[in-house]
């Protein structure tokens, strides 16, 4: 295991059995990080946890939902408890939607906002009294559709957007206790195999494999979110695209509503 500034440090990750959450524990595990595993899959979960250990990293897990706000208690106590400290939390855990806002089931609607944004509240709040303590790191892991809202993405952006007024609120609020807070706009990104969106009426879409774009792969964006905690940076927007997004919004905001109208059909298509 590397020597460095990661060793031996309390790793909270949410949405940690699969995708951007698996690759940073493995990533972090490698650089001496002990890693609090949780999702709600339990196997996949547990071999995350077994792929760690096996390689001689240190891992637990524990399974529950993070909408639930007693199981967040639970979740982040269990943390403390077992390793005496937690000096990190990954806000990971997220769903993606795809659906015209005025076809969109309550559950759908309910779904995205709670695990995206009511959940990342609830970790964050019971996290922070022990962040203060070790002086440690709170990172939301947002989209670039947090930037933009995008059509046929209403409550997906809606909640990622809602991560940043957080995340700015909590920033300035901690900033005498010395806490890092940090927010990664991630771009389009590879996906595991068989990932599924959440359709309007809440079913489950396939969405395409990437591996044939040009895009970033899992372990880069994992790179990023670490590279972020080491700097105790605020926001890092990873992609070229992500990037010419946040200008073009910020200072050309009529074009970039004009190219999403042009665009919209494509969207569609390519958002699956």
């Amino acid at each position: 295991m590397g020597n460095n500034k990661f060793r031996d440090k309390v790793v909270l990750i949410t949405g940690a059995s699969k995708g951007i959450g698996r690759t940073t524990a493995f990533i972090l595990a490698n650089k001496g990080a002990k890693i609090v595993l949780t999702g709600r899959d339990e196997k996949a979960l547990y071999d995350v946890q077994s792929r760690i250990v096996n390689q001689g990293g240190n891992a637990v897990s524990f399974i529950g939902d993070i909408t639930d706000w007693k199981t967040c208690k639970k979740l982040v106590q269990f943390s403390v408890d077992h390793y005496n400290d937690l000096n990190i939390v990954i806000n990971n855990a997220g769903v993606s939607m795809r659906g015209n806002f005025s076809n969109l089931e309550f559950e759908v609607i309910d779904k995205v906002y709670r695990t995206n944004l009511i959940g990342a509240t609830y970790i964050s709040a019971i996290a922070l009294p022990f962040l203060r303590k070790s002086k440690g790191s709170l990172v939301f892991v947002s989209s670039i559709a947090g930037i933009r809202g995008l059509p046929y993405n209403s409550i997906y952006c809606a909640s990622k957007m809602g991560l940043r007024g957080l995340a700015e609120s909590v920033r300035i609020e901690e900033y005498q206790n010395d806490i890092h807070v940090g927010l990664i706009y991630v771009g389009i990104t590879q996906i595991d195999k068989g990932k599924t969106t959440i359709g309007a009426n809440g079913n489950h879409i396939p969405l395409k494999d990437r591996s044939s774009r040009n895009i970033m792969s899992q372990e880069e964006v994992a790179h990023a979110i670490i590279k972020n905690i080491q700097n105790r940076k605020f926001i890092s927007t990873l992609s070229s695209l992500g990037k010419l997004n946040l200008i073009v919004q910020k200072f050309i905001p009529k074009l970039s509503e004009f190219l999403l109208i042009q665009n919209t059909n494509k969207i569609i298509i390519n958002g699956r």
